[in-house]
């Protein structure tokens, strides 16, 4: 496999030209990571996946000529293969929750550290939740769950699957540290998802911070 076939691809979407050009150009210096192209709006970024086809966008949310929660519902709508890293400066309610409900893979703050930021993209491109916890504590305020999901407590082997996904794990990790199965994994993950009246992994830690689970 050549270094090319081996780094992620990325797709940067801000509307601010210097914003861009930091963030091209820190990846660009790290090994494991190609740009494929920028864009300046919610829609030149859907025409730009489509035709660059990367691994992982960077999406800024509030853009004019076309935010990023409608591109990222846009390319869901359209099955499009990359994950979307939400990488802006706002961590309200009404930005982040629907950001996360149209199919953003993770949600990070532009204040994030570069490190951070370089394990986040990594873990958007193997399809892991990345919300850091400053994120998912505005997330949750506005989570809804389900009057009968709400007092089901979780099993301790719940807790713990629920930790690791807290952090970033995949399942196959998972399966791993906790020596059980992946497919074990995938029925803990699918018993906690219905006692905490959720869908999907992000919504499950942002619902956990919620209620104390995960502190």
């Amino acid at each position: 496999m050549s270094s090319d076939e081996a780094s992620i691809s990325l797709l940067i979407v801000d509307d601010h030209p210097v914003v861009r050009d930091g963030l091209r150009g820190m990846f660009e210096s790290a090994p494991g990571f190609r740009v494929l192209g920028e864009a300046a709006d919610g829609l030149e970024a859907v025409e730009k996946a489509a035709a660059l086809d990367p691994d992982v966008i960077l999406m800024d949310l509030r853009m004019p000529g076309g935010g990023g929660v409608d591109a990222i519902a846009e390319l869901t709508r359209r099955g499009a293969r990359a994950k979307v890293l939400v990488l802006t400066t706002y961590d309200t309610d009404t930005d982040t929750l629907p950001a996360i409900e149209a199919g953003a893979t993770g949600y990070l703050l532009k204040d994030a550290p570069r490190d951070d930021l370089f394990t986040a993209v990594r873990a958007a491109a193997e399809g892991r939740t990345v919300l850091s916890p400053a994120v998912a504590s505005r997330l949750v305020s506005a989570v809804r769950t389900p009057k009968a999901a709400g007092n089901q407590p979780l099993s301790a082997r719940e807790r713990e699957v629920l930790a690791l996904v807290a952090k970033g794990t995949s399942n196959r990790e998972i399966a791993r540290e906790l020596f059980i199965s992946e497919a074990t994994v995938k029925t803990h993950l699918t018993h906690l998802y219905a006692k905490l009246g959720v869908k999907d992994r992000a919504a499950a830690v942002a619902t956990a911070y919620q209620r104390g689970i995960l502190g």
